[in-house]
């Protein structure tokens, strides 16, 4: 394998395939697992063990959340926002390494953990999205998402801490219903579960044109939420 090819960003699709079988995650062009530990300085030896597995591919491609009961990883290549060959490969060697230890990411499900992996982003509705863009970018302290800078791309955060923000084109004035809303992005497998509890506990279904992608979701009150995975998205590109 040549090696632009090695750091070509994969379809969703294939970045999914690649780690599924290792217990970790495709959720919005990051791998990620979440490995549960005895506690701080358990995690602590475990993180050390996953640094030193990822070489120099760390700080590029490497994030951890060190809990007392649980590491939250994710691997992505960090300059592009997406994975890579690479990442794969990093995945299945960190894999590799906590198999070592006597340790395997928790359950991808709520059935199987009680916090699955999931990453949470706003949407913004607007008109005039270069006119509110820079608002929210000063007012969060946000940079512009890696590899893509337009004006009306998404926001992050610098830190990788907070969920990142996008926006959503209107057409016309909407004041009869929000216009900020979350997604919230979870395992494939994950998905429908977690929209049959939402309905379960007094939420009603908006629409479900797009599932498997996405289910648009409102509390008793009009308050919408998009429950998301990246099933089928790259069909729809196309």
């Amino acid at each position: 394998m040549t090696e632009p090819l090695y750091d070509t960003p994969l379809s969703r699709t294939d970045a999914s395939e690649a780690v599924q079988d290792i217990g970790w995650r495709y959720l919005l062009g990051t791998l990620s697992a979440s490995v549960p530990v005895q506690s701080l300085a358990h995690g602590t030896e475990v993180a050390a063990a996953v640094v030193a597995t990822s070489g120099e591919d760390a700080d590029g491609h490497l994030r951890l959340d060190l809990r007392p009961d649980r590491i939250e990883l994710s691997v992505q290549t960090r300059a592009l926002n997406a994975v890579t060959r690479r990442d794969t490969q990093l995945a299945r060697r960190v894999a590799d390494t906590l198999d070592g230890l006597g340790l395997r990411p928790a359950g991808a499900t709520s059935a199987q953990s009680p916090r699955p992996v999931q990453m949470l982003e706003m949407a913004i509705d607007a008109l005039d999205i270069g006119a509110v863009r820079p608002f929210w970018k000063a007012v969060m302290a946000y940079v512009d998402e890696p590899g893509s800078s337009g004006p009306e791309a998404a926001i992050v955060d610098p830190r990788g801490q907070l969920p990142a923000i996008w926006f959503q084109q209107m057409d016309v004035p909407r004041p009869q219903r929000n216009r900020v809303h979350f997604d919230i992005t979870v395992a494939h497998d994950e998905a429908e579960a977690r929209v049959r509890a939402a309905l379960g506990a007094g939420g009603r279904l908006v629409d479900d044109s797009f599932a498997r992608s996405f289910w648009v979701l409102a509390d008793a009150e009009g308050n919408e939420v998009c429950a998301c995975t990246w099933t089928d998205r790259d069909e729809r590109e196309e």
